[in-house]
C-alpha cells in the first residue's frame, strides 16, 4: 500500500517560524515532522511514498530527497500556484498513487498509531478517529461499530489519517477544494468506515500546541 503525507500547507499560525521554515520540518525531539512520519511508515512495512508540496517546498524536497537514505521511496506532488487544501492535494496526486486504496496523513500531526486502520474494502474511506481535544470540542462524527456518521453529539475529531479509495477523487476538478464535505457526504450515505484511538496524538496547529508535543516527546520519546 501506498500512503500520502499532505505537507504543502502555509502553516499561518505557527508564523513567523513557518515564513522561512515550512511547518512538515519543525522538529520534535530533534527529528522533523515529516521525517518522524516517513521512519514510522517505513517501520510499518509502507516504503511507498508521495508527498505534495508547495509552500517552501524546495525545503522539504532537500532535507528528504528520493527517501533512499530512510528506506523508502517518495515522489513528490508539487503544487506550485499555492496548496490546493486537502481534497484538490489529494486529487492532483492520483496519477502518482494508483488505483488502490492508500493511506493519507496529515504533516501536521504527530503520533504513535502503528497505521493498522481496520478499513473494509468496500469503503470509500476509512478515518482514525480521536476524543475531542480542546481545541476542538464539537468534534466531528460519532461512531456506530465502524461506521463514522455525522449523528450529534459527536465525541470524536478527524485525526488526520486515513485509509482512501482513488475513485473517491475519480472525475473532480483538479482545482483546490477541502476534503471535509467529501468526508460528511460519505458519512450521510452511511459509506464512510471509522475507529478510534486513544494514543499519543498532537495536531501541532499553533506555538501552545507545539510546546505542548515537544514536552511529550522529551518526556517519553
Amino acid at each position: 500500500m501506498k500512503a500520502m503525507i499532505l505537507a504543502a500547507g502555509r502553516g499561518q499560525r505557527l508564523a513567523p517560524l513557518t515564513d522561512t521554515l515550512p511547518k512538515p520540518l519543525i522538529e520534535l525531539g530533534g527529528v522533523t515532522l515529516i521525517e518522524r512520519h516517513v521512519r514510522r511508515l517505513a517501520a510499518n512495512g509502507i516504503r511507498e511514498l508521495v508527498i505534495n508540496v508547495s509552500h517552501l517546498g524546495h525545503l522539504i524536497e532537500a532535507h528528504l530527497g528520493d527517501g533512499a537514505r530512510l528506506g523508502v521511496d517518495i515522489a513528490y506532488s508539487r503544487e506550485p500556484d499555492g496548496p490546493l487544501e486537502t481534497g484538490g492535494g489529494i486529487a492532483r496526486a492520483l496519477p502518482l498513487l494508483g488505483d488502490a486504496p492508500f493511506l493519507v496523513v496529515n504533516a501536521d500531526v504527530w503520533t504513535d498509531f502503528d497505521w493498522r486502520l481496520d478499513a473494509h474494502d468496500d469503503d470509500s474511506a476509512h478515518l482514525l478517529l480521536i476524543p475531542n481535544p480542546p481545541h476542538h470540542p464539537a468534534g466531528d462524527f460519532a461512531l456506530a461499530g465502524n461506521r463514522a456518521t455525522r449523528d450529534e453529539p459527536r465525541p470524536y475529531t478527524y485525526a488526520g489519517i486515513g485509509r482512501y479509495s482513488p475513485t473517491l477523487f475519480a472525475g473532480r476538478d483538479s482545482g483546490s477544494f477541502p476534503l471535509a464535505p467529501l468526508l460528511f457526504e460519505l458519512a450521510a450515505a452511511g459509506r464512510l468506515g471509522g475507529q478510534r484511538y486513544d494514543g499519543r496524538w498532537f495536531d501541532i496547529g499553533t506555538p501552545a500546541r507545539l510546546e505542548a508535543a515537544r514536552s511529550e516527546v522529551a518526556e517519553r520519546p
